[in-house]
């Protein structure tokens, strides 16, 4: 069977399965939307350490844990861990995996990456490299703040399209056998920059990014829109969404009622974070939480989930550079024995 369909698109005929996940969030993001689809929520969100980068490194530490001991493994047989973060060298991921004796593979693409580390486990997998690959990624408001943007302490107004980077991580085991949720396919997307500068308008910067992967996916596969139970872009917010949407019905794909983004489910409207949620622990708590919850109960048996991130720093914007965007698109299918 020829597994590469088009020109980014893999098809995996052995279906990896999704055996385990979890996630960890927050105090904000336990007061959010998901809250009852959360499965830890943190009472604070230094979580027992001194700094914020040390907290975020210790929960994703605890969502690798608790997706291996819920898939009923152990961590001796992880074959693979694949995962990253936003932090400078991804040192969160990198120092968690010195925690667990398996090889690692940090990868970074901003808020993508959730989705870039599951298509890449599935790869490892359906080429029969490895049996479990444990997939992970997560992010901490007070650390990306400090990192991308300014110091708490100084109390900085935000602008009205801005949105909030969520504290918290999911991790994904995946495995050549063993569960309902599959892992079908993944179209790995291109870097596009439309030449958005606003550092605060991820949601502009990114929405172009997700449309060329989605509309990649739809053309390799002879799908369309409609023939999803749910579509899901990850963190392109309420503006990002809305721009997502007018993208791809330029491209003679109308969005229905099936289509949201993980920034703009996430809060709540009350908690006043403009645009919604971003950081690359939004999309993987939603995609570990309520979406792979819901396929449990067989709410959803065809889901199509494209994380989005944006490719920027400090250095490039102070430089007057424009953000470049990626997305990669996974495909799940449920309803398996």
């Amino acid at each position: 069977m020829k597994k590469k369909i088009g020109n980014q698109t893999i098809i995996f005929p052995s279906k990896p399965c999704v055996i385990g996940f979890y996630t960890v969030g927050g105090i904000k993001e336990g007061k959010g939307n998901l809250q009852e689809y959360l499965d830890f929520i943190l009472e604070d969100d230094n979580f027992g350490e001194k700094t914020f980068e040390k907290a975020e490194r210790k929960i994703l530490e605890e969502t690798m844990t608790k997706a291996i001991e819920k898939s009923k493994l152990k961590p001796e047989d992880i074959d693979m861990l694949v995962g990253g973060d936003l932090l400078n060298q991804i040192v969160a991921s990198s120092f968690s995996a010195r925690e667990f004796n398996t090889s690692f593979l940090g990868l970074y693409g901003a808020c993508s990456t959730m989705a870039e580390s599951i298509a890449v486990g599935a790869c490892l997998i359906d080429g029969q490299f490895f049996k479990n690959v444990l997939c992970s990624t997560g992010s901490h408001f007070s650390s990306a703040e400090r990192q991308y943007r300014f110091p708490l302490e100084l109390g900085n107004q935000r602008p009205p399209c801005s949105q909030w980077t969520v504290t918290g991580a999911g991790s994904t085991v995946l495995s050549d056998k063993g569960s309902k949720i599959r892992v079908v396919s993944s179209t790995f997307g291109k870097v596009t920059d439309y030449g958005i500068k606003d550092v605060n308008n991820m949601g502009a910067a990114m929405a172009p990014a997700a449309m060329s992967s989605f509309v990649a996916h739809f053309e390799a596969t002879n799908t369309k829109p409609s023939d999803y139970d749910l579509i899901l872009t990850g963190d392109l917010g309420k503006l990002g969404s809305e721009i997502f949407i007018d993208l791809m019905e330029n491209k003679n794909y109308k969005m229905g009622a099936n289509y949201s983004d993980c920034g703009h489910m996430f809060f709540k409207n009350n908690q006043k974070t403009f645009q919604g949620a971003s950081g690359s622990g939004c999309s993987a708590m939603v995609l570990n939480s309520y979406v792979f919850k819901q396929m449990q109960k067989g709410k959803f048996k065809r889901v199509l989930f494209g994380a989005t991130g944006a490719l920027l720093s400090t250095t490039s914007s102070q430089q007057g550079d424009s953000i470049p965007g990626i997305c990669h698109v996974v495909e799940f299918e449920g309803g398996h024995e």
